[in-house]
């Protein structure tokens, strides 16, 4: 069944639409010119009919004269008896002086057949053609007695104009269907110029080197060429619309793949030192395996970089789980009750923050209202651990850290120095960090991967995080689907 599918439109794929369309508007000429010239050719003999059969009615009169110039050559003139027996008189006037042909048996039989009703009908007389007659009755002429006249008058002429007729129409419309063919070639070649010009927009966009590297796809239709007015304009403005989104993918591509190169290259650098620092103090064990306190020393820094690095994994780990889209628990959790755990663990681990709690209007810290998102309550619990973590780094001492609940999100703000200026697009970026300057505790920074995580985890639940930050006022907020 494909087979033959494919049979059957194989010859079509070969048609270009140029010829497609001149052979359509060819083929509606010639029908056009075919319909008009039969027509033209029906009417045109039944008018010449109607004229003959008038004459016919008016010819029993002329030819009953005894003026034979009343009478045409070929005029049909016979006498046909009522009585069988009796012989048929008559002939055909052969010209104008009077002189008739006789009929043949085969004639004569022909005409016993045309009917007496004083109408007109057609006969064809063998050896003269074929006529139009008329036969009455009751008239009597000489010692004949009672005789039907006959009277008519050949075809020959309305048949041969009709023929020269024919002849000139179909030359005209052989002529006319070539001309179509020819002016339709020229303008449709004309018209389909745009739909080329875009073909060759895309055929330029599809020859460029797309697998790798930086794209810049500078390739576009025309301007007058994507009027959405016109069918070729609304191809260009869709290919024009297509080619700038296949450029943004390709640009998201390559900014991807940039990414996945300097994710890689970053968490190398992170993974590095402490492995380096393992190696080390290991060596340092191995040179003094007598010296106790060396290798209690070299023991204790190999399991803090062994906790340091194990850490760096897990949120390695934790953040490829969630890029692949991982699910995470669906389940209604009290924010309100999460934040004030996070900010009560704060105050213990950093005493030297101020740290505030404020909640909704309608509620108080001696019984606070629920606020309830649904997500998953140990992901967002690290939210919050990582983002009170963070203002409590990278502040100095003495800064207050005002944590505030809201139907459907929170938020962090604190009164430090805020974020470097370069720093703010780029905040929730891995392994972004700012200067040294703003780290209260050098050997305490992090390796930039806890408010990716923040990002992360408020994304897979369909929530976002904004940053507003400058000296004296920064904000993180974070909403949450409730």
């Amino acid at each position: 069944m494909s087979t033959l599918h494919a049979a059957e439109e194989s010859p079509r794929r070969w048609v270009s639409l140029t010829s497609r369309l001149v052979i359509t508007a060819v083929a509606l000429v010639a029908v056009v010119c075919v319909l008009t010239v039969t027509l033209t050719t029906l009417a045109m003999r039944s008018s010449l009919m109607d004229r003959l059969d008038e004459d016919v009615k008016h010819l029993p009169a002329r030819v009953s004269a005894p003026d034979t110039h009343n009478r045409g050559p070929g005029t049909l003139l016979a006498l046909v008896p009522l009585d069988a027996r009796s012989q048929v008189e008559g002939g055909v006037l052969t010209d104008v002086s009077g002189q008739y042909r006789g009929l043949s048996d085969t004639a004569t039989a022909a005409l016993l057949g045309v009917p007496r009703d004083g109408r007109i009908h057609s006969v064809r007389l063998p050896g003269f053609g074929s006529y139009r007659v008329i036969a009455r009755s009751g008239q009597v002429i000489g010692e004949t007695g009672s005789v039907v006249m006959v009277t008519g008058l050949p075809t020959s002429v309305v048949d041969s104009t009709i023929h020269n007729l024919i002849g000139w129409e179909a030359l005209l419309t052989l002529l006319g269907v070539s001309i179509a063919a020819g002016v339709g070639v020229v303008v449709v070649r004309r018209q389909l110029r745009p739909l080329r010009e875009v073909a060759g927009t895309a055929h330029a966009v599809a020859a460029l080197p797309l697998a790798s590297g930086a794209i810049h796809v500078t390739a576009r239709v025309p301007d007058h060429l994507t009027d959405e007015a016109t069918e070729v304009g609304q191809v260009g403005a869709a290919l024009n619309t297509l080619i700038q989104h296949v450029e943004a993918s390709l640009r998201a591509r390559h900014r991807s793949e940039q990414q996945v190169r300097q994710f890689v290259a970053d968490a190398s650098h992170e993974l590095r030192t402490p492995l380096t620092t393992i190696r080390g103090y290991t060596e340092l064990a191995q040179r003094r395996p007598g010296d106790e306190q060396a290798t209690k020393t070299a023991l204790a820094k190999v399991e803090e970089e062994s906790v340091r690095m194990s850490a760096l994994v897990e949120d390695l780990l934790l953040l490829a789980r969630l890029d692949s889209g991982r699910a995470l628990e669906r389940q209604p959790v009290d924010l309100t009750q999460l934040l004030l755990e996070a900010v009560s663990d704060a105050r213990v681990i950093s005493p030297q923050h101020h740290w505030r709690v404020v909640l909704p209007a309608e509620s108080d810290l001696e019984d606070p209202a629920p606020v309830l998102v649904v997500g998953d309550r140990l992901r967002l619990h690290q939210v919050i651990t990582n983002l009170l973590t963070n203002a409590r780094k990278y502040t100095p001492t003495g800064t207050t850290i005002t944590v505030a609940v809201r139907p459907g999100g929170f938020s962090v703000h604190d009164d430090g120095p805020g974020f470097p200026p370069d720093l703010v697009d780029h905040a929730f970026e891995r392994f972004s960090r700012g200067d040294q300057s703003r780290h209260r505790e050098h050997r305490d920074g992090g390796a930039g991967l806890g408010l990716s995580l923040v990002q992360a985890i408020v994304t897979s639940h369909g929530g976002s995080v904004a940053l507003d930050s400058r000296p004296g006022s920064t904000t993180i907020s974070v909403v949450l689907l409730a």
